[in-house]
């Protein structure tokens, strides 16, 4: 047989098993959407506080979300968000910006990714204020979490 004709049938196997995919196979929540909103937020690394400030932050999937990563600390600090491929230094005193769409549905950690020591630096050990105050809080301490719900469910 031609080699051509292989290529064409191969190619219409390929682009007809792409087509099954997306209108039978592949789940409402993981199809691409865009909600045309813009969700600016602002975190903030708290001087001293081995925490992000919110700890919290819930977002509608397809949301264009504007990261705004302040670092109150005379040291650096990091901030991730492994489900949608964020990944940066925060040096000290300064503010990053982050932009992406949140495409995924479900709870998902941000934390400092740069090792930054613990509160044992501080007179007693402890953190001094903020909603931790007097306990020991150290990096692996510094995470909150990012809700982003379905808009399709929030319908029905």
């Amino acid at each position: 047989m031609n080699k051509y004709l292989w290529l064409i049938i191969v190619g219409i196997v390929i682009i007809g098993g792409g087509i099954a995919y997306t209108a039978f196979i592949r789940s409402e929540e993981s199809a691409p959407v865009t909600t045309g909103n813009v969700r600016e937020i602002t975190i903030t690394a708290r001087k001293l506080h081995w925490t992000f400030d919110p700890e919290e932050i819930t977002v509608e999937r397809g949301d264009k979300i504007i990261l705004t990563v302040v670092n109150e600390d005379d040291f650096d600090h990091g901030f991730s968000i492994d489900a949608f491929g964020i990944s940066q230094r925060v040096p000290a005193n300064q503010t990053i910006k982050a932009e992406f769409v949140a495409t995924q549905v479900g709870d998902f950690p941000y934390y400092c990714s740069v090792p930054c020591g613990d509160s044992s630096i501080l007179p007693g050990g402890v953190v001094e204020g903020g909603a931790y105050a007097g306990e020991k809080r150290g990096h692996f301490d510094q995470i909150g979490k990012m809700h982003v719900r379905s808009i399709i469910s929030e319908t029905q």
